[in-house]
């Protein structure tokens, strides 16, 4: 019990250090790429747990010899001089802590509300449930405290109880297991599909905005769709899908048609995920730039009779770019004045990651 008070308290701490350093963390990205499975490993100050140090024996207890109050200790104070110390300094701590912890955090930091699933997203997953106690199952599933009452009532009626050495052996018909039973669940489907312009104009430094970006997202929208599925769509002048690694990695240096994109997403949409049975997020990353005017109508119009009426939300993010004009942005202030499913965010630099976020995940679609 001891242990367990704390570890609860260790990762109260955990979890706060966590908190006081959230925006860095969200900002430069210590913990995305230390991913493993359902954690990530989260560098912390290290935590020193204060205790008494001995020095050497026979050297006499505090405060003893001569000296009178106001005295430097150990003589006069001398200037620093000398080389360089080896000594090491401060140490960083490597954490563990889940997805679905770090998601309660971002919840908690941003105040984002929980999303609530759009149209007929259930679908069925078979899940354990614990529902009682039983006399006969496996070992991992023996209940201590339930066989330990059985056995202390055998021994109370017997007469066989000492409470001066209060032993209890129990025997194989004291032993109680946990019952479970498989039921059935609805599960909410989702997807997420990112597209990002990679033409010239969208340098390193902007890309890594969109990575610890959909980190975020994705950490998020994990917390209340299981299951959740990600796919990428890159674009220039032509758009097509790519794996993760790929989406963050690639460089152009073409024009840009953003509708090459869009009608891809749309294409993957009709193909594999039907809206009246997922929960559909497209995210959309560019600087603003694009080729034509009647590109822009067209993307208007495929946003305004496809993606609008049928998604969750569709989320678009400008990153701010020295050679983007940031025009596609304004069209869509101008185009959908007040769409609610279409969320637009401008997103100046990495210090803008965790507004920018709040933005996307704020209404709760």
């Amino acid at each position: 019990m001891a242990i367990r008070e704390d570890h609860g308290r260790f990762r109260d701490i955990i979890r706060g250090r966590i908190k006081e350093n959230f925006k860095k963390y969200v900002s430069h990205g210590e913990m995305v790429g230390k991913r493993e499975n359902d954690f990530v490993k989260i560098p912390v100050p290290y935590i020193d747990i204060p205790r008494f140090k001995y020095g050497p024996k026979q050297r006499g207890g505090v405060g003893q010899g001569q000296g009178s109050p106001g005295d430097p200790i150990d003589g006069d104070p001398q200037d620093g001089s000398g080389e360089a110390g080896n000594s090491p300094g401060q140490h960083q701590l490597e954490v563990d802590i889940s997805m679905e912890e770090l998601a309660d955090i971002l919840g908690e930091e941003l105040e984002l509300p929980r999303i609530q699933p759009k149209g007929r997203p259930q679908a069925d997953a078979v899940k354990t449930k614990y529902s009682g106690i039983a006399p006969v199952g496996p070992e991992g599933l023996r209940h201590f405290k339930s066989s330990y009452k059985r056995a202390l009532k055998r021994y109370i009626s017997s007469g066989i109880y000492d409470p001066k050495e209060p032993v209890i052996v129990p025997v194989r018909a004291d032993f109680r297991y946990r019952s479970f039973k498989q039921v059935v669940q609805p599960q909410a489907k989702a997807v997420v599909i990112y597209m990002m312009d990679v033409s010239g104009s969208m340098g390193e430094e902007q890309k890594e905005i969109v990575r610890l970006e959909s980190f975020w997202i994705n950490t998020w929208l994990k917390r209340h769709y299981r299951g959740l599925e990600t796919r990428f769509v890159i674009h220039d002048a032509a758009a097509k899908e790519v794996d993760e690694k790929t989406f963050f990695s690639t460089s152009e240096s073409g024009g840009t048609l953003i509708s090459s994109a869009y009608k891809l997403c749309q294409q993957i949409i009709e193909a594999d995920y039907p809206w009246n049975e997922w929960n559909v997020y497209p995210f959309h990353f560019s600087d603003g730039d694009n080729w034509s005017g009647e590109d822009t109508r067209l993307c208007m119009r495929l946003l305004r009779e496809f993606f609008l009426p049928n998604v969750n939300m569709f989320g678009y993010g400008q990153v701010e770019s020295k050679y983007g004009s940031g025009q596609f942005l304004k069209d869509l202030e101008r185009e959908f004045p007040s769409e609610e499913s279409l969320v637009l965010s401008k997103i100046e630099n990495r210090e803008k990651i965790l507004s920018s976020i709040k933005d996307f995940l704020g209404k709760g679609k």
